[in-house]
Parts: structure tokens; sequence; C-alpha cells
């Protein structure tokens, strides 16, 4: 679409882009890209961007929305329709909001045999297509029950090109097509939503693994016919050497990545997507930004923000109101529905000792796939109403809530829950919207 094309040109073209920064450096031209489908942090993120008259990129991936679903429930045109809604309360104009699909491929049906995975996976990227999301990322990465392990680059590159003909079908049977859609290629990421075990160094994507992957795709578009949408590719997802595991953050370095940056300059219309990003502090993601990671990616850090802002005001009712015990509140509720129904979790947490801490506080946030659980909903909203309607005293914010009681003094926050609870999920994106120039 254009407004992503342009935002691709304007970085290319962005003098800014090559430099190492300082505080006083304008930032690079860049967006961040929020996968996330809860409500409040969605909102939270439409308000900011508004706020700035800003784009505002929402993403959603192939295991929260498909056509059978997803874990959230909805299919492509029900996640249109719920960002839409939040946009218009949150007062962001309509051509500022582009949905994008993220990780599209067969990745919810890889237990099954390639040629059913393929399948679904075809007709999930035509839906999306349909319902109007506009980036669409491309990844075929993952081995399907009868595959090899690892999947050759070859194969990758080939079932990227049959979910870009069910993409660009889709596209011109629309009614009301509008724009076409812009595609991201690229496998080499780090693992969605944290790594399962302890880390302490990843290598960077090298130059030469990066254009490998970037000739591969080129030569099978065209093969296929599709110079018109290999001329709409406007990104490369590649490992920049940033992740995190549950408890530690591995921080960009730009002098590992720079022959990376080198690369990606010799090649006119393209910048990388990094994703993983959640958790790097302002500074590195200002580098990432000039080292043309123009795109960055952040989930689980904005759940993680939200979850933070629960406990505080849990914290803040017991103080307060003498409630929400481990028992019967807020955080015994969550921690007791995650012990319940373990699936979301159990491949991730390995060690016994520490559950308990990983279950409430990793970085990882597996959290964040209970909050629509109806006992969880239930819950926080009951301590929303709780201290709605008995206001707690700005003693206590000061203690569990510093940064939004300086808000409050400040006259830019109310000292009312909900608004509370949307500006501590908005802080998980400012140091991203800091770190880019729209």
């Amino acid at each position: 679409m254009k407004l992503m094309l342009d935002l691709v040109r304007r970085h290319r073209q962005s003098a800014s882009a090559h430099a190492i920064p300082s505080p006083t450096d304008a930032p690079a031209v860049g967006i961040p890209s929020m996968c996330s489908a809860h409500p409040v942090v969605l909102a939270a993120t439409l308000r900011e961007c508004a706020a700035l008259g800003r784009p505002a990129l929402i993403e959603a991936t192939s295991n929260q929305v498909n056509q059978d679903g997803g874990y959230t429930g909805m299919t492509p045109i029900d996640f249109r329709r719920f960002v839409e809604s939040l946009a218009r309360i949150e007062g962001l104009a309509p051509e500022l909001l582009v949905l994008g699909g993220d990780h599209l491929g067969p990745n919810a049906w890889r237990r099954q045999p390639a040629a059913q995975a393929m399948a679904k996976a075809e007709v999930m990227v035509a839906q999306y297509v349909a319902a109007g999301f506009r980036k669409i990322h491309l990844d075929c990465s993952m081995s399907c029950a009868d595959d090899p392990v690892p999947l050759p680059e070859a194969e990758i590159a080939a079932r990227a090109v049959r979910l870009c003909l069910a993409a660009e079908q889709a596209w011109r049977e629309a009614p009301d097509r509008g724009e076409p859609p812009v595609y991201v290629i690229g496998t080499e990421v780090p693992v969605p939503g944290g790594a399962h075990e302890d880390l302490d160094e990843l290598a960077v994507t090298s130059p030469e693994a990066a254009g490998a992957t970037l000739a591969l795709h080129r030569e099978a578009f065209a093969a296929a016919g599709l110079d018109a949408a290999w001329a709409r590719v406007i990104a490369m997802v590649v490992q920049p050497g940033v992740e995190f595991d549950h408890h530690k953050v591995i921080d960009y370095r730009p002098e590992k990545a720079r022959a990376l940056s080198a690369f990606i300059e010799s090649q006119p219309g393209l910048v990388f997507e990094a994703h993983s990003t959640d958790y790097q502090t302002p500074r590195r993601l200002a580098e990432l930004a000039r080292d043309h990671f123009a795109i960055l990616k952040v989930g689980p850090g904005a759940t993680f923000a939200l979850r933070e802002t629960l406990w505080a005001l849990a914290a803040v009712e017991h103080e307060w109101l003498g409630r929400g015990s481990d028992e019967d509140g807020l955080i015994g509720t969550v921690l007791g529905v995650m012990r319940a129904e373990p699936e979301h979790w159990r491949p991730y947490y390995q060690d016994p000792a520490r559950l308990q801490v990983d279950l409430a506080y990793s970085l990882s946030d597996r959290i964040r796939y209970y909050w629509a659980h109806p006992k969880v909903q239930a819950a926080c909203a009951a301590l929303l109403d709780r201290l709605e309607h008995s206001p707690p005293p700005l003693t206590l914010l000061s203690q569990f809530l510093p940064r939004q009681y300086d808000a409050i003094r400040d006259g830019r926050l109310r000292n009312r829950p909900a608004e509370l609870l949307r500006d501590g999920a908005a802080q998980s994106l400012r140091p991203y919207l800091a770190a880019c120039a729209a």
C-alpha cells in the first residue's frame, strides 16, 4: 500500500539513517508494529498514534487470527472490524490505520502434512487480504508433519510464492479491492514470543545468508509471473541479534550488525523488519531504526506492561480496600487459571523451582493467552470497578504506579483505573514512537 511504500522510500532517502545515534539526532524514518489482540493495548496504541498524527500499524499473527478463529476466536474480518471500532473511539483517522498479517503461513497447522497445512495457509492469506489487511508477511519457514527439518530454503521460497499467488488473486477479486498489498519475506527470526531457553548471545544474520534468501525469493517470484508483486516486497525479516528469554534481554549491538546494514543499502526499495524487539532500551531502538530496521515489532512487551500495571492496581486495591488476596483477587485468579489450563505455557516453563515466578513475571509473557478467559476478564472488571468507585489516594499511586502518579500531578492523566491501565500499556509503545519518525 502507498503509506508503507512511501515510508520505505523516505527511510532510504533519510540521511540520518546512516548516523550513529546521539541525544541530539533526529529519529530515523520508521514505524513500530504492534502485534497484539488485547483491547487495552490496541486502544493505547491507537490513541498514542492519533495524538501524534502518526500511522498505526496493527498486526495479527496466524495463530491469533485465522479462518478457524485462532486463539482469539477472530477471523480476519472480525479482527479488522474490532480494530476499526477501537480506532474510531480513539480518534485515529481511517487513512492512518494499517493492518498487517504476521507469520502468515502453515504454522497454525504445522502438525499436519504439508499439503493440508499449505492449503489452509492459502485460505488464510486470501481471507486476510480480502478483509483489507495490506501488509503481509509470507512465512513458510516451519516444517510440517512430513517435511524435513530444517526445511530447505528453496522450498520455503516456493511456498511463499504459493501464498503470494493466493493473496494477489484475493486482492484482484475483492469487490472494493483498494490498494494492493505489500509483502515482507524472510525466515531467520527469533522464536515467536521469546526464547524457550536461557540465552547469552545470538548470531546476527550474515549478508551472505540475507542475499541468498533474497535471491531465492526473487527467482521464485519471477518464475511464477509475480513481477508486479515483487515490486511491492518492502522488507526482509532477519536476525539483528536481539532476543529475550524468560528473565533476560539480549540488547542490540550496532557494531555486530554493521555488515548486514551495509548489505541492505545495496538493495533498492528494501528495509529490514526486526522481530522480538520487545524490552530493547530507547537508545537501542533508535539504533535499530537508523541501521535500516525500519519496521520494529513489539508484542509480548506490551502485554507485559499491561500485566505490570494490573499487578500494581491489585496491590493498590489490597492496601486501600483490604481486598485482592492471592487466593481470590486478580493475581490469584490469573495464576489459578494458568495452572488449571497449562497448554499455553507448559512447553516454555521447564524449571519447577521457579515456575511461580515464570508464570507471573517471565518476559515471554504467556499470560497474554489468558486475558480473554471469562474468569480472568471478570476479575479484571471487578478490580477496576472497585477502584473506580473508591479512588485510591495519590500516595498509593506514588508507591505502586509512580509514572502515572507523575502524570496525574502534571495534569496529563486522571486518577481513573481504566486510564491508569491504558497509560501503563502505552509505556511500552512510547519508546518506539520516539525512535521512529513517521
